[in-house]
């Protein structure tokens, strides 16, 4: 049972945004997993083989830092290990949003880098992290991703998916649509025979007063 009003409303949150990475192509059928920080040892992630754009209340698992079920779905996801080290190396983030942008995979797949165009790209990804392939579930995914959570907001997995952290759900989300439009622009660029534009180093500094 998901007892707060304080639990409800981030759930409530969760809901909307996996309906919404659906929506824009950010995941596909029970691909991803999200979770919201609800206090400093408990976080609430969806379940496991969960449809993003089918979430209910009762298909999130209320899980503490130390990778217990405290509450709601007795089965989270097979990722939970991912939100979990993510919450224990960052204790300023408070949602993590994991999809599976098919640009941004299918870049780092092949080797290329993911560039930014944009102030929004600049803004809100910044920096990416990129972590090799490791199996789905294990804590070697889950320990590189936390690693690079370090440095960086959002992480790609390689031929997996990709992390957006952030302070809340909308800013986590919103890292993770301007990773996967910067992908899609570079995956553009690549196209037309560009492999060097990107934001400028000085326009970058400018914007985050470096």
């Amino acid at each position: 049972m998901i007892h707060t009003d304080r639990t409800q409303s981030l759930i409530a949150e969760l809901i909307e945004t996996g309906a919404k990475s659906v929506e824009r192509g950010l995941a596909l059928a029970s691909g991803g997993n999200l979770s919201a920080r609800l206090d400093d040892d408990t976080f609430a992630v969806t379940g496991a083989g969960t449809f993003l754009d089918k979430l209910t209340f009762d298909q999130f698992s209320i899980m503490n830092l130390d990778g217990e079920v405290v509450g709601g779905h007795p089965q989270p996801s097979s990722e939970w290990k991912l939100h979990q080290r993510s919450y224990q190396e960052r204790p300023d983030i408070h949602a993590v949003v994991h999809v599976h942008p098919q640009h941004a995979v299918l870049l780092e797949a092949l080797g290329h880098k993911v560039r930014l165009f944009t102030l929004d790209h600049a803004y809100y990804v910044r920096s990416i992290g990129v972590t090799p392939y490791y199996p789905n579930g294990s804590d070697e995914l889950a320990d590189s991703a936390a690693k690079q959570a370090l440095e960086h907001n959002c992480i790609i997995m390689g031929n997996h998916g990709c992390s957006a952290l952030g302070e809340d759900i909308a800013m986590a989300f919103r890292r993770a649509l301007n990773l996967e439009e910067a992908a899609t622009a570079t995956y553009r660029a690549l196209l037309l025979g560009d492999t060097t534009t990107a934001m400028s180093a000085e326009h970058f500094a400018a914007l985050h007063h470096a």
